[in-house]
């Protein structure tokens, strides 16, 4: 695949297509399929993917600035070293995906279910993350400083060694996770110590 800058596709099934390092730059994929496709080391800039479904296939050392999956479904799928700079990922599900290793530079992610998936040390900070579902996930040494994580479901997730200083927790029951050496700030401590039923009493 080739000189794809301009490339609009809507409704369509693309399988076992090798789109290994291709500059895909500002491309629109709407309502498609793809199935085992290779992304493999492909960049994008702005490009839109938008309600598509992802069927295995490889996103792997791939890199994607300012770029959208939106409400996107990805199964199976490999992202192993891939880069997302400034992405915006709203509403999307990952479901049995290789996510780490990962880097993520801000971007929203808000709305995406992650439930059940391996995030153990990656470094989130300052993601948009509101309203995820990270229920039984891994986030063992992750780094979650200055994230935005308001209203997320974080039932049975792994917060062992997880960085959360900073990061705003509104409508987040930390009581449901798993909490070992989990760093959090004064008003993170709070709102731990509330939900377990303390009364605190702060200048007193």
């Amino acid at each position: 695949m080739s000189d794809t800058h301009s490339l609009t596709r809507e409704g369509e099934s693309i399988s076992g297509e090798d789109w290994y390092g291709d500059d895909l730059r500002a491309a629109r994929f709407v309502d498609c399929t793809f199935s085992d496709v290779d992304f493999s080391e492909t960049t994008t800039s702005g490009a839109v993917f938008e309600s598509c479904t992802f069927h295995g296939g490889r996103f792997n050392a791939s890199t994607h600035v300012a770029s959208a999956f939106v409400a996107c479904d990805f199964r199976r799928t490999n992202f192993f070293d891939a880069t997302f700079d400034g992405c915006k990922l709203v509403g999307s599900v990952f479901a049995n995906c290789t996510l780490r290793p990962l880097r993520v530079f801000g971007g929203r992610w808000s709305g995406v279910t992650m439930r059940g998936a391996n995030l153990s040390g990656l470094d989130l900070t300052g993601v948009d993350l509101s309203e995820a579902d990270l229920s039984l996930a891994n986030l063992t040494g992750t780094v979650l400083r200055d994230a935005n994580l308001a209203g997320v479901d974080v039932r049975e997730t792994n917060l062992t060694r997880t960085d959360l200083r900073g990061a705003a927790l509104d409508r987040v029951d930390l009581t449901a996770a798993v909490l070992k050496d989990t760093r959090l700030d004064l008003a993170g401590g709070v709102l731990l110590a509330e939900l377990s039923g303390a009364v605190v009493e702060v200048g007193r």
